[in-house]
């Protein structure tokens, strides 16, 4: 798989000749420079973007040339994402962040108010539960992020970054919250330069120059 730009003075490829298979329940880390392209290669996984050639299947659904809602309607029920800069609903509030997803496919009102309830509790954010994002600090953000990512129980997740930009603390939080999700046998790809993130990887991979490359140890 392939992953080109157009630019003013010709074309930029960010992505060359990618090739990789991850297995259910394993755990993949991706590290590499900034501009590396390993944003790039997560949005082309979770059907936000598309490679300039080559096939993307995720759950043996070739994604590479299916329709935008296909591809949200597929990405809503199997994927969780979180990104690096949280996108959160500004307008909405912690609950109704977390809901969003839920309420997208349609499910019972009670069934997303459980579901709700029991996020906010693994992200120990139950007292945040009617603030906004700007009430919140960064670290905060991210863990609502996780939530939401997490809301209709996707059995694949990709992570960009997500202790960039934290504290210690926090990031230990971030931490253990990705241990538990390796638990539970989630399927997980993770964007990060965090050594003990990557030392929960079942795999290893280094993006450069736009070649993904396994790494050993």
């Amino acid at each position: 798989m392939c992953k080109t730009y157009e630019v003013f003075d010709g074309e930029l490829k960010v992505l060359e000749d990618v090739v990789f298979e991850l297995a259910e329940s394993e755990f993949m880390s991706i590290s590499g420079a900034s501009g590396s392209g390993k944003t790039t290669l997560l949005n082309i996984i979770g059907g936000l973007d598309r490679p300039t050639s080559g096939r993307i299947l995720v759950f043996d659904e070739d994604l590479t040339n299916r329709s935008e809602d296909f591809l949200a309607s597929f990405r809503c029920s199997n994927i969780g994402f979180v990104f690096q800069s949280y996108n959160l609903v500004s307008t909405l509030t912690v609950t109704e962040n977390v809901a969003f997803p839920m309420e997208w496919l349609r499910k019972p009102k009670e069934t997303i108010e459980n579901r709700v309830g029991q996020l906010l509790e693994i992200i120990g954010l139950q007292q945040r539960a009617e603030h906004f994002p700007f009430q919140l600090s960064g670290g905060e953000q991210q863990r609502v992020a996780f939530a939401r990512a997490l809301a209709n129980d996707p059995p694949l997740v990709l992570i960009d970054e997500p202790t960039g930009n934290l504290d210690p603390k926090t990031s230990l939080r971030i931490i253990q919250l990705l241990q538990k999700l390796k638990n539970d046998g989630k399927t997980i790809m993770v964007a990060t330069h965090d050594s003990q993130i990557i030392d929960l990887a079942d795999k290893r991979f280094g993006l450069e120059n736009g070649k993904l490359m396994e790494e050993n140890g």
